[in-house]
Parts: C-alpha cells; sequence; structure tokens
C-alpha cells in the first residue's frame, strides 16, 4: 500500500483512520494559518460550465465594484432635487402615503440644501457631493428606482437576492458562478466590512445560499490586518510549512474520496489549498505603501474623515486590477437609516464617502479600467419627502436613487423621474430585478439562463417568469 511519511515520523496511506477529532488534537498546532474562507479554482469550473449559452458576445464588463450603503440614503436630499417640496415646505402631504413608523409622521419636509448642475451633462447634484458632481459625465444616474418592501432586512435580501426571502445567492455569487475567476491566488469574491461591525442582516448580504459554498463572498476585515491567521506562525520554517501543506493535502484527499459529492467537503478542502498562495497575494494586493502621494490624495487617504472609506475604495481598485470578479463594500450597521438628524447625517455620510467614491471611478477610468469595470453605488430603498418625528425622513420603498459608472453604462445619463415631491417613481421606472437584469446583461451574461437547480426548478437570480425581469437599454451604450 502506498504511503508517505511526515515529520515526527508520522506515516499516511490509504487506510488510515485517524478521525479529524484526533488528528486536530495531536497536529492542528501549525494549521492557524489555513483557516482562512476563499474562493477557488472551482470557480472558474462553475463558470464554464455554463457553456457559451449563458453568454453574449464581447461584454463590456468583466468586473463590478459595489458601493453598498446601508439604510437607504435619501434621494431628495442627494439626488433628486423637488421644488415643489420646497415650496410647500411644513404643509400636509397633498395625498396618500405609505408610513413605515405612522406615529411619528409630519408634513412635508424640504432639503436644506442646495443643487446645482453639474459637468457637461448638466445633471443636477445636491451640494453634499462636490466629488460626485466632478465625475458625473461618468456616471449613469438612475432617479426612478422602485422596489417592494420598506423593511430593511427584507429589502436587503431583494436587491441582494433578487427576493425578500431569506436563504438566496446573492448577486456576487451569481457572477462568479457565470464567469469564474481570474486570479486563483484570490478570492473571486471580496467583501470589504466597515470598522462598526456586520451591516444589517449580517453574512446574509454575501451568501452563496443554494448555490456551491465556494461561491460566498470572503470578507476582509478593515485595519492592519484584514485577514486573520493568513501569516504562518512565528518559528515554522518555509520546509515545515510545506511539510504541513503537504500532510494536510493527503488527509483530505483520503477524507474526501470517503465522502465524494459532498460539496460543503470540497469547498473547505479548497479553501485551505488556496489560503498558502493567498499568504503572499492578499497581502500585496492589500498593501497601499505603494501608492503614489498624488492617488493617495485624491482618495483622501491621508485625510481623517475620509481615510477609512478611502482605504477600502482603494483596496477595491487593487483587487480589480488584480482579477478579482466581484467587490464589495459595506458599512458596519445602518448608518444612512435616517430617521432623526437626517441633515446632520447626511453631512457627516457624505463627507466620508463622497471623495474616495468619485477617486475610484476617476482611478478606473485614468488606468484604462473604468470601461470593464461596473462601479455601483446603492442602498436597499430610499426616504419620505414628509418629517418624522421632527427632522429625520422615514423609509420609502416607492422611490430611491442609485449611480453607476463603466461597464457599458451610458456616461453622463439620467435616467427617469418621480413625482412632484419625490415619493414615487412615475417615469421610466426601473424594478430591482430589472436593474440585476441589466447588470448581468453587461456583464455578457444573460439572466434568463444563468440559472441552478434548487428545490425542483430551475432558479435564478432574476426568475423572470415571476418577477417579469427585464433588461433597461436606455441605461446602456
Amino acid at each position: 500500500m502506498e504511503s508517505r511519511r511526515y515529520p515526527g515520523g508520522l506515516a499516511l496511506h490509504e487506510g488510515f483512520a485517524l478521525n479529524r477529532r484526533a488528528f486536530l488534537g495531536r497536529y492542528a498546532g501549525g494549521l492557524g494559518a489555513l483557516a482562512l474562507a476563499s474562493l477557488l479554482e472551482e470557480q472558474s469550473r462553475a463558470g464554464a460550465a455554463l457553456g457559451e449559452a449563458v453568454t453574449r458576445p464581447k461584454p463590456r464588463a468583466r468586473a463590478v465594484i459595489s458601493l453598498f450603503q446601508h439604510g437607504g440614503p435619501s434621494q431628495v436630499d442627494l439626488f433628486d432635487p423637488k421644488r415643489e417640496l420646497s415650496k410647500h415646505h411644513g404643509k400636509p402631504y397633498p395625498g396618500q402615503l405609505e408610513i413605515h413608523f405612522n406615529n411619528r409622521a409630519g408634513n412635508l419636509l424640504a432639503s436644506p440644501f442646495r443643487f446645482r448642475p453639474a459637468g457637461q451633462s448638466g445633471i443636477v447634484l445636491s451640494e453634499l457631493l462636490p466629488h460626485l458632481a466632478g465625475i458625473v459625465d461618468d456616471v449613469t444616474l438612475i432617479r426612478s428606482m422602485s422596489t417592494e418592501s420598506v423593511d430593511h432586512e427584507t429589502a436587503l435580501r431583494l436587491i441582494h437576492t433578487g427576493k425578500i426571502l431569506a436563504g438566496r445567492p446573492v448577486l456576487g455569487s451569481w457572477v462568479v458562478y457565470g464567469l469564474g475567476t481570474e486570479n486563483r491566488n484570490l478570492p473571486a469574491y471580496v467583501v470589504l466590512s466597515g470598522p462598526g461591525g456586520l451591516p444589517v442582516d449580517g453574512t446574509r448580504n454575501w451568501s452563496s445560499g443554494w448555490l456551491p459554498a465556494v461561491l460566498q463572498g470572503t470578507p476582509f476585515r478593515s485595519g492592519a490586518e484584514p485577514v486573520l491567521n493568513l501569516h504562518t506562525a512565528r518559528g515554522v520554517t518555509a520546509e515545515a510549512r510545506r511539510a504541513q501543506l503537504g500532510f494536510l493535502e493527503e488527509l483530505n484527499r483520503i477524507h474526501l474520496g470517503r465522502h465524494a459529492g459532498n460539496g460543503e467537503l470540497e469547498a473547505r478542502i479548497a479553501n485551505f489549498e488556496v489560503a498558502a498562495a493567498m499568504q503572499s497575494a492578499v497581502p500585496e494586493a492589500l498593501d497601499l505603501s505603494s501608492e503614489t502621494p498624488a492617488t493617495r490624495r485624491m482618495y483622501g487617504l491621508d485625510d481623517p474623515v475620509t481615510h477609512e472609506y478611502a482605504a477600502r475604495c482603494l483596496m477595491a481598485r487593487r483587487l480589480v486590477e488584480r482579477g478579482v470578479r466581484f467587490v464589495q463594500l459595506f458599512h458596519g450597521g445602518q448608518p444612512w437609516d435616517t430617521h432623526n438628524e437626517n441633515a446632520k447625517s447626511l453631512r457627516s455620510l457624505c463627507a466620508k464617502t463622497d471623495q474616495p467614491s468619485a477617486a475610484l471611478v476617476r482611478d478606473l477610468k485614468e488606468r484604462g479600467l473604468l470601461e470593464e469595470t461596473i462601479v455601483i453605488w446603492t442602498g436597499e430603498f430610499g426616504r419620505l419627502p414628509v418629517s418624522e418625528g421632527k427632522d429625520g425622513r422615514d423609509h420609502n420603498r416607492h422611490a430611491f436613487s442609485l449611480w453607476l459608472a463603466g461597464g457599458g453604462f451610458k456616461a453622463g445619463y439620467a435616467h427617469g423621474a418621480t413625482d412632484d415631491f419625490g415619493y414615487k417613481a412615475v417615469d421610466k421606472i426601473v424594478t430591482v430585478h430589472d436593474l440585476h437584469a441589466t447588470l448581468l446583461h453587461a456583464l455578457g451574461l444573460d439572466h434568463r439562463k444563468l440559472n441552478f437547480p434548487h428545490e425542483g426548478r430551475m432558479d435564478s437570480l432574476t426568475d423572470a417568469e415571476v418577477t417579469k425581469a427585464k433588461i433597461v437599454p436606455d441605461l446602456l451604450t
């Protein structure tokens, strides 16, 4: 019987019966650095297995950077100016409103911020977004988004997974499933989480649901050590490290042979295998020290107000540059949920995020990467045009705004409109399902054919037969 000898006199052969608990108890001391969730070689195989029928020829985009704004940014204070709202400030809303917290609903609340046309396109934006105004001619602004829920968790699930039900695969997982990976030393789907802990709805925001586990997002933390336990422990030589990894590979190969077809086990084993390559690839990708002073200034990396978000936006560019397919930035909690002190909160949030977000688009363009990278800035819904309490705004599912740049989206273009008070989308309405269909199309994927068997049927991100999802051609060049 074939066997292999490892340091310490341990011989491993096909009949080896050491169970995993015994192994961990006796030999796991040097394996801490392997405990890393990541995406793997199977991502590439998963994408290739779909075949040419799923894709269209020559897609413009190959990657996505999602700047997600948990809580629901106020469209009437940032992107969608309304004269009637200012004109009738303090008066009752002349119609019916869907109110989430009905006992706190007040009268019409005008935006306290000035709006100005920006760029050659003349798109009107809030004074809170001067840096976005500087790149507005590279942006598609959608003012007519509509969703199905005013509850944070269900609205988040809808915009991430296409349905309000928990446990479904998110957009990033579908993209990686369809396109595979371009760099086997890095995860294909990376989550750059904020310093304030998990966002609302937690890890569901990047779950692969019932798609293979290798397609879930891999979270990198903020701070000096984005990935825990990545470095080899002190005192472990390169030779010993190679021996450890070789031993683990052999052990896992035998264990997998006894449990063929177990997708979770296959994903876990593959995670371990890629971790060694990531030991050098991840630190290099996230090392911002090589960036020029001009780039640091552009992002606001040396400004304490913008530093944290700037660092993550810059990391996102570096990851996409190295072949990562989908990068997603999240805030801790839901800071855009401005039930109180709406104006004060928006000033603070925009001061932190506007410059880095715009710099990301500008940087990608200067490096020739914007045409193949989609940047999307969005939350899960919008806010009401009436006050909540003294100076807050309640949730609004009938209208919200978002912007995209790159990847074949139409530059310098404002799409759709809401009613006179910004309460409801009324012209060129774009549903969340339409947004998903259009994003996949820009990536060369057919949302009707990108599917996976689940509970006796072929399920998909858009589930077009049920949702009537459609591509929005006006958004694309």
